[in-house]
């Protein structure tokens, strides 16, 4: 196994251990799902115009539902578990990074969201005591660690796009992927090369993105709470 393949493989059994967690904790379970939620919906809130945007709304939703919604990927990481050895020997070193990173990011991201949930209080969770969980998880880096991957990731699949051949080589793994058990994995993938194509340029997205994630993060951290859609 690859340095790069033994890392996909690592972040793939942080998750899986954070599934076990919850799986033995009814509690926890249920409150990493609450949080999940209230997050999915700040990200429409903080993203709503972007959403309503023609060139923007596609990939707005992209992020919403496959980087930062309550969806559970199980069974995307068990297929993507049983092609890392292939994917590392066939795929080009800029692509294995990238799903290095994306593995990063979604291991780190469960973490965070079990320990948000054994932060927060049984009640229903509202701003002031989302923010407050978040103070007591703190962990400045790591939050910027997880937005930096988000970025990464996104950076990425813009700049796969121009690339016609490999869109091209793509759609043709469709059915084999399907045939093999790798579906899921196949149709996020050809989701976000479509996504990110719509939109003939990423760059103010992205960096729209970045802006309202730090921003937001610093609020939570200094004791303030989200703010409106504009200022966030």
């Amino acid at each position: 196994m690859t340095p790069e393949g033994q890392r996909i493989i690592d972040n793939i059994e942080r998750v899986d251990a954070e599934r076990a967690r919850r799986a033995a904790d009814a509690q926890l379970a249920e409150r990493t799902l609450a949080v999940k939620r209230w997050q999915h919906a700040r990200f429409g809130r903080t993203y709503a115009d972007l959403l309503a945007s023609a060139r923007y709304g596609d990939a707005s939703r992209f992020f919403l539902d496959d980087l930062y919604g309550p969806t559970d990927f199980a069974q995307r990481d068990r297929q993507f578990a049983r092609i890392v050895p292939g994917l590392v020997r066939l795929f080009p070193r800029e692509i294995v990074k990238t799903v290095v990173a994306l593995s990063e990011l979604h291991a780190l991201s469960e973490q965070f969201d079990s320990a948000m949930a054994e932060a927060v209080t049984p009640d229903t969770i509202d701003e002031a005591a989302y923010g407050r969980a978040w103070r007591r998880v703190g962990d400045p880096a790591g939050r910027e660690r997880q937005i930096a991957l988000m970025l990464e990731v996104a950076r990425a699949l813009e700049r796969y796009t121009r690339n016609p051949l490999l869109r091209h080589s793509l759609r043709l793994m469709r059915a084999p992927a399907h045939a093999m058990g790798l579906g899921t994995l196949q149709e996020f993938l050809e989701r976000g090369f479509d996504t990110f194509g719509r939109m003939k340029g990423a760059g103010a997205f992205l960096d729209t993105i970045a802006e309202r994630e730090r921003a937001l993060a610093a609020r939570f951290f200094a004791g303030g709470e989200a703010g409106p859609p504009s200022a966030a």
